[in-house]
């Protein structure tokens, strides 16, 4: 197996992972990141992304990640396809990084960008749909469903937060719960419950999404009474929640019951020094391109900092 050193360990792409690079490599950290199984991340399978400062006239989110790639590579990061398998932190460094089983990194810092995966129903008709009426986040994509009809599928918190916001913007929003109550806390119940262009429909679930080559709407079945009837809408989220990819850094760094990672406060840093994490692999709330891009930035001054202590 071969082995490198470098100054600064990449892992993942997408906002937080390229503008972590930028920095990194203005700095002179001369910045190696290795893309992931999804290079680009979350936004790679986004279509219309409107709410990122500097595009006035929107932008499509494959090409703002190949954008923002190129402003990377611009400045001298490194940027590689491959995927790391296992890591080995170390309180006195450097740390390892094993890729595609093949190379090992040694690095004296590393900035983990690996994101988080929304969890899907697992509907093939979800899954070609995907990007155009489909989605996984209200707050990206609402504004297309202005005065039209939705569908909100899920039950928590964040099922409710979506359809609230949604009902601000779309005419009518179907708010699609499996069992006859909710798990979303009391407040937001509450809240959902007091909109009246929100109908819920309980004990309610997804057979297929219809359209060709967009929404058209939602064939459900009641798991009570087994009726199975169709809901017109031209917009279907998920909200049943998302899974931070952190598999590979579990019993090494600290993480919350969901498994994201830890941070202290005000700050990117783990709980191992010299290993930093920003976006949404430690964001539990906002999930934002434009708040990942920020962690990135703060993961990168954080990384240089700590490498002028680790010289002197």
């Amino acid at each position: 197996m071969s082995r490198e050193r470098v100054k600064t360990l990449i892992i993942g792409s997408g906002p937080a992972g390229y503008t972590a690079a930028i920095y990194a490599s203005r700095a002179n950290l001369s910045p190696v990141l290795y893309q992931g199984p999804q290079p680009g991340g979350q936004l790679t399978i986004t279509n219309d992304v409107e709410n990122f400062p500097g595009y006035p006239k929107g932008i499509m989110g494959p090409q703002m990640m190949m954008e923002l790639q190129e402003q990377a590579e611009r400045f001298g990061t490194d940027i590689r396809t491959g995927f790391v398998t296992n890591v080995q932190f170390n309180e006195d460094g450097p740390h390892v990084a094993t890729v595609n089983e093949e190379t090992e990194i040694e690095a004296d810092s590393i900035i983990i960008s690996t994101g988080a995966s929304a969890k899907w129903l697992g509907l093939e008709s979800e899954s070609r749909l995907n990007g155009m009426g489909v989605s996984a986040c209200a707050v990206c994509d609402g504004f297309f469903y202005r005065g039209q009809d939705v569908v909100v599928v899920g039950a928590g918190d964040s099922a409710a937060e979506e359809a609230h916001y949604l009902s601000n913007l779309a005419a009518n929003v179907h708010l699609l719960v499996r069992r006859d109550e909710m798990r979303a806390s009391k407040i937001m119940q509450e809240r959902v419950m007091k909109k009246e262009n929100i109908t819920i429909h309980w004990n309610t679930e997804t057979k297929e999404v219809l359209g060709k080559d967009a929404v058209e709407g939602v064939r459900v079945i009641n798991n009570k009474t087994n009726e199975e009837s169709t809901i017109d809408v031209t917009g279907f989220f998920v909200a049943i929640g998302h899974k931070p990819n952190t598999d590979i850094f579990k019993g090494q760094l600290d993480m919350d019951d969901a498994g994201y990672l830890i941070t202290k406060p005000d700050s990117t840093q783990t709980n191992i020094k010299g290993v930093f994490a920003a976006g949404d692999v430690q964001d539990t709330i906002y999930r934002q391109a434009v708040t990942a891009a920020g962690t990135g930035c703060m993961a990168a001054l954080e990384a240089e900092r700590y490498l002028v202590e680790l010289e002197d």
